[in-house]
């Protein structure tokens, strides 16, 4: 992609009201745009980030026998009713009133899952049933002031699962558990598992995937002897008297709750076993931050330059910076190889280009210039050693690392 016909280009200005470093990063960087607050467009840098990892998170879930759907974002005020989270989830949730009929923007997808169950489900033999969707949720976030960590409108990925026992449902709850960690891992970032509170969702025990960095929201403990990680909410004051007790600062990025049969049971979603008995589904709900990875990843992978992309995220994975008109042809042979490159071919000074590549953090940098006749300076963003490399071994270089 040529950067002189890119949109947008990077800006000089960050909105005052930010203070989180992935919106600053983001929003100067162009991969974001900020509409209002919590609000935010992804640009088209940054959505080739989220598609990057919405592709890693479609693979590891259809590995699990997951299926994809697409659920709707307008729910009818009834379909809530029957949990009782009209009430008790009001606080998060977006609800008005339309030709005198109540609505809600979806926050989550449990009754709408529940419902669709309900409406194609017989016998023990359609389970267990296991979809997931990417879309758009809506939370009435009092704190939207974390950039894209946090915002009114994101976009997520959930997963939902029913099934005939709870031993089955605990046996895929831990299949996604390392479905969601191998995933993490292809992104190029690390998290841990916590318990945690299940808050409006659950009473039950659940799981959180954190990615450990001094600029997370959460704070997370560990203790000699403790399998998991525990967020504060699950503390007790035994805990906090661990002589042990580490403490460090986190992003959730990822989330799993074992639901049991409660929204079965108010929801009246049933199943004929094999003894022709009416039982209640057990169900359970997996959550991704998609948008929330994107951000979470600038605050744990950037310098005091700009964001560094882990490759397997990068929007592209080589900038190539054109010093020279010969940067024309090594465009050209990159293409060919298809490779993912952005070249910056602008008009402007070499400074501004090697500012804006750091900025925009892709993982390998090239430099064409006539300085070095036959050679490409060769750089990776995560490293400040700079290689000269024959342009006729360009390509075995780059193998290295993509």
């Amino acid at each position: 992609m040529r950067y002189s016909t890119f949109f947008p280009k990077t800006s000089k200005t960050i909105p005052k009201d930010e203070v989180a470093i992935n919106a600053k990063l983001l929003l100067q960087g162009g991969f974001i745009d900020k509409l209002m607050a919590g609000s935010y467009s992804l640009l088209p840098l940054g959505r080739r980030v989220e598609r990057k990892i919405e592709d890693i998170v479609r693979h590891e879930m259809d590995l699990t026998g997951a299926q994809e759907v697409l659920m709707p974002l307008l729910h009818p005020k009834n379909i809530w009713n029957e949990t009782g989270r009209w009430d008790t989830a009001k606080e998060v949730m977006y609800q008005f009133e339309k030709n005198e009929k109540e609505y809600a923007l979806s926050f989550t997808h449990e009754e709408i899952v529940m419902d669709l169950i309900r409406k194609n489900l017989s016998s023990y033999k359609d389970l267990p049933i296991k979809i997931y969707h990417f879309s758009t949720k809506f939370r009435q976030e009092l704190r939207a002031k974390s950039g894209i960590l946090r915002g009114r409108e994101f976009l997520m990925k959930d997963l939902y699962s029913a099934h005939t026992s709870e031993e089955d449902l605990m046996k895929y709850y831990w299949e996604v558990a390392d479905a969601y960690l191998k995933a993490f891992a292809r992104m190029g970032i690390k998290v841990v598992i916590a318990e945690a509170d299940g808050g409006v969702f659950t009473k039950s025990m659940t799981h959180e995937f954190q990615l450990q960095t001094e600029a997370g929201e959460d704070t997370i403990y560990m203790a000699d002897g403790w399998r998991y990680w525990k967020n504060k909410e699950v503390m007790t004051d035994e805990d906090f008297k661990n002589p042990t007790l580490q403490t460090v600062k986190a992003i959730e990025v990822g989330n799993i709750f074992p639901l049991g049969t409660m929204y079965a049971e108010k929801m009246n979603v049933t199943f004929t076993d094999s003894d022709g008995m009416k039982k209640p589904v057990w169900f359970g709900s997996y959550g991704i931050g998609m948008t929330r990875l994107v951000g979470a990843i600038v605050e744990a992978s950037h310098d005091d330059k700009g964001i560094i992309w882990p490759i397997a995220v990068a929007p592209y994975t080589i900038h190539l910076v054109g010093l020279s008109e010969k940067a024309e042809g090594v465009y050209k042979k990159l293409l060919e190889e298809k490779l993912e490159v952005l070249f910056d071919d602008r008009d402007v000074s070499a400074g501004q280009k090697f500012g804006d590549a750091d900025l925009l953090g892709m993982p390998l940098r090239l430099v064409v210039s006539d300085r070095n006749p036959g050679k490409i300076e060769f750089k990776r963003r995560s490293s400040e050693k700079v290689e000269l490399v024959d342009e006729k071994d360009l390509l075995s270089k780059l193998s290295e690392y993509i």
